[in-house]
């Protein structure tokens, strides 16, 4: 396989899944401002932090409200991370690899952008049936993937893209309603606070999985115990981190004599500690210091995978993606051929997102 092919699968499912996340918190943060109390903080400027965009919003709108938040997230030509960016960058990825994917893959991604661009009906509709409209349409993306695409390499590089995407956008928001939502002292347990850690599982799209594993009162340790630690539900680290682990391993191929190297190491370490570890224990070291590494290790497990199999010429010994030439010759993953350079997504709030590509 090529790594310009690989590259484009991967992102393509990046940029589905930062869509359909971004869909999501908007989804619930407009219901919660609903409920919210008079005089309660909104929860608008959380979703810029939780998409580590701050800075490039501060810059972009001096002075932003709730509007200005949904459309910067939604449509802000300038934010590489919106919702309409996000897709038309997928898209093209998918056009440049039509021969990979699945004709249904094409004709569904491709419906999502030129809704997106081209349907005045679309954005005549009420903001919530918009974000509905669009996460449900991701999700569909997913679900043509999933009955449609071969389980070889392109289906293991896709898989890495959602995973990563997806344990990033779960630790994130997590990180976000600890330090940036939490109500005054005299509102803890209150109806204020257990209204914010329901909207923080359904941002999660995980309220209802939740409350058939926990039958009790919503407690901030049980939530993030949940979306960190469980090893069943497909949005918590843990489980991300598992599928992760297994794909890698897939395209890694047969074991290479010696010692491991650092993407192997780091793959699993990071498996290892969050699986052999209890809230308690993250908790009283400090829930955002854990949060800060993981984001930090998850930064630059891509920065790994990207030099692995995206951006260099792998050894043959090494690479478990290899093709025989004709001449007999073995063929590395052609680096090279890469049509476009992606930064990584993995962004602190003073950096942008991954551009799309030219």
């Amino acid at each position: 396989m090529l790594s310009r092919v690989a590259e484009s699968l991967y992102w393509i499912n990046r940029y589905v899944e930062r869509a359909e996340n971004i869909s999501r918190f908007l989804e619930v943060s407009e219901a919660m401002a609903l409920d919210c109390p008079p005089g309660s903080a909104e929860p608008w400027l959380p979703l810029i932090d939780a998409s580590g965009d701050r800075e490039l919003f501060d810059r972009l709108y001096p002075d932003g409200g709730p509007t200005d938040v949904v459309r910067f997230l939604v449509r802000e030509p300038g934010n590489p991370s919106s919702i309409v960016n996000c897709i038309a960058t997928a898209r093209e990825n998918a056009r440049q690899i039509r021969e990979v994917i699945t004709t249904e893959m094409w004709e569904q991604i491709n419906d999502i952008y030129l809704t997106l661009k081209e349907s005045d009906h679309f954005w005549r509709l009420p903001a919530q049936e918009q974000l509905h409209e669009v996460r449900r349409a991701c999700q569909l993306f997913y679900g043509v993937t999933d009955a449609t695409l071969s389980r070889d390499l392109s289906w293991q590089f896709s898989k890495l893209g959602r995973l990563v995407e997806r344990a990033d956008k779960t630790s994130r928001i997590l990180d976000v309603k600890y330090f940036l939502l939490l109500p005054s002292p005299e509102e803890v347990g209150g109806v204020l606070d257990e209204l914010q850690w329901i909207s923080l599982l359904r941002s999660a799209g995980a309220y209802q999985m939740f409350r058939q594993s926990q039958q009790r009162a919503i407690e901030p340790k049980a939530v993030a115990a949940f979306l960190l630690l469980d090893p069943i539900f497909p949005r918590s680290v843990r489980y991300c981190l598992e599928g992760l682990s297994k794909s890698l391993r897939v395209i890694r191929g047969n074991p290479v004599p010696g010692p491991p190297d650092d993407l192997e190491c780091l793959s699993g370490l990071m498996l290892a500690n969050w699986s052999y570890v209890r809230i308690d224990e993250l908790i009283g070291r400090g829930l955002h210091e854990a949060i800060d590494q993981f984001q930090s290790d998850l930064n630059r497990l891509h920065g790994l995978i990207s030099d692995r199999y995206f951006d260099t010429v792998i050894h043959a010994s090494q690479s478990p993606a290899c093709v025989q030439s004709g001449a007999g010759e073995t063929q590395s993953m052609d680096a090279s051929s890469s049509s476009a350079a992606f930064p990584s997504p993995l962004s602190t709030a003073s950096s942008s997102p991954a551009c799309a590509p030219a």
